[in-house]
C-alpha cells in the first residue's frame, strides 16, 4: 500500500538561521513523536543567509528541548517551495506579507505561528464547548486520517479568527535575536516555545493515528 503523502509544515523567517530553524526542528521532532512519518516540516528565509547553520544560540534551544540541530543549511523562500507546502507559520506579520506577495493562494493556509497557536486554541474550546455547527461537525468527524484533518484545518480556523484576535498586534511576532545578546535570544524562546508547545499538544490530542 502507498503511504499517505506526509502534512508539510513550512516555517519561515529573515535569514532561517535563527528563529524559524528552531521552530521547524522541534515541530518535527514532536509530530514525530505524535506520527511517525505522518509530518514534514521544513524552514526557509525570505532573504535567507543560504547554506548557514544554524546560529549556536537558537541551536542550543533546540537541543534543549529535544530536537537536533545536525544537517541543516538556510535556503532562500522561493514559490516553488511554497507550492509544496500545506501550512506556512511564519515568525511575524511582514513575513506572511512577503509570503503572500510570492504566492497569494496560500492566504487561508498562513498564519504567524502565534496566531495560529491562538488558533487552534480557541477551536478547542469551541469544539469542547459543543458549539460547532452540524457542518463542522461533520467535517471534523470525516478527519480519519492526519492528512485530511491537517489539510482541512484552515477551513476550520477561518472560522474561529474573530476568537483568537491578538490584544496587541506585537503578540503575533517572534522577536528577531540575530546579532542580538543572550538575552533576546531567551525573548525568542519565551515567545516561540508556547506556541510551539501549543501545535504540539494539538497534534496529540487529535491527530488520528
Amino acid at each position: 500500500m502507498e503511504s499517505p503523502t506526509p502534512v508539510r509544515i513550512l516555517t519561515i523567517c529573515t535569514g532561517n538561521i535563527c528563529r524559524s530553524p528552531v521552530a521547524e526542528r522541534l515541530l518535527q521532532a514532536g509530530l514525530d513523536q505524535v506520527l511517525p512519518g505522518g509530518f514534514e516540516v521544513r524552514s526557509a528565509g525570505t532573504r535567507a543567509m543560504v547554506g548557514s547553520p544554524i546560529q549556536p544560540l537558537s541551536a542550543d534551544i533546540v537541543r534543549m528541548y529535544g530536537g537536533t540541530d545536525k544537517s541543516f543549511a538556510a535556503r532562500q523562500l522561493t514559490a516553488k517551495i511554497l507550492r509544496e507546502t500545506d501550512i506556512v507559520l511564519t515568525m511575524t506579520s511582514k513575513h506572511r506579507g512577503e509570503v503572500l506577495q510570492l504566492d497569494a493562494s496560500l492566504l487561508k493556509r498562513t498564519f504567524t505561528i502565534r496566531e495560529f497557536a491562538r488558533m487552534l486554541e480557541a477551536l478547542e474550546e469551541r469544539d469542547a464547548a459543543g458549539s460547532d455547527s452540524s457542518a463542522e461537525k461533520a467535517s471534523s468527524e470525516k478527519a480519519s486520517d492526519a492528512g485530511t484533518l491537517w489539510r482541512g484545518l484552515s477551513a476550520r480556523l477561518a472560522s474561529v479568527r474573530h476568537l483568537a484576535l491578538a490584544a496587541d498586534s506585537a503578540d503575533n511576532e517572534v522577536i528577531d535575536p540575530y546579532k542580538r545578546g543572550p538575552e533576546v535570544y531567551r525573548q525568542m524562546e519565551d515567545e516561540l516555545a508556547p506556541a510551539i508547545l501549543t501545535i504540539l499538544r494539538y497534534a496529540r490530542l487529535n491527530t488520528p493515528t
